[in-house]
């Protein structure tokens, strides 16, 4: 999997955990993984479609009512649902929030060694420089990021490395992510 499919898969905010629900074994209907991942219907509809336009996601032939599918998991997807599940594991309710973020998951990989924020930015080319100082900033409150201001440079700048949780997160999707890019 490359970094602009899964900057992708993460825009949508319930995409990860329908991903992790279906690699758990929760059938493809609407609601069973309704209930499994706690998204409202909108934000879950909007989702699943989502799943669908990127191809992580197929109709199960024959099966499923017209106006509510069933949906199963295409090869590809079957990747992507192993790394949401591995993500979902290591996160404790009341991390989940800041995961359904768009950028944090990307902004992480991209944190897999101490990085200076204009190489996030070019790690990273579709964010903003707002959308990734809020993320830097809500991941160093949760205290996922440790932001290091060195006065050796001229203008001193920051220097941002993945602790604790952002770590474990950033060591996981960092080679299954990245492999494509720093490879040979």
């Amino acid at each position: 999997m490359d970094i602009n499919l899964f900057v992708n898969i993460t825009a949508k905010a319930w995409a990860l955990p329908i991903l992790a629900s279906l690699h758990e074994g929760v059938p493809g209907r609407q609601a069973a993984l309704l209930t499994a991942t706690g998204a409202t219907r909108t934000a879950f509809s909007q989702s699943l479609n989502h799943l669908m336009a990127l191809r992580l996601l197929e109709r199960n032939p024959g099966h499923g009512h017209p106006l509510r599918p069933e949906c199963r998991l295409t090869p590809i997807g079957q990747e992507a649902a192993s790394l949401a599940h591995e993500i979902q594991g290591l996160a404790q309710d009341e991390d989940r929030d800041l995961l359904r973020r768009a950028w944090t998951l990307p902004v992480l990989t991209s944190l897999h060694q101490p990085r200076f924020f204009n190489d996030l930015r070019r790690t990273l080319p579709q964010i903003t420089d707002r959308a990734l100082s809020k993320s830097l900033q809500s991941m160093e409150e949760r205290q996922w990021v440790f932001r290091q201001v060195l006065p050796s440079t001229r203008p001193p700048r920051p220097l941002y490395s993945s602790i604790n949780l952002g770590k474990r997160i950033s060591e996981i999707t960092a080679p299954q992510v990245l492999a494509l890019q720093d490879g040979p």
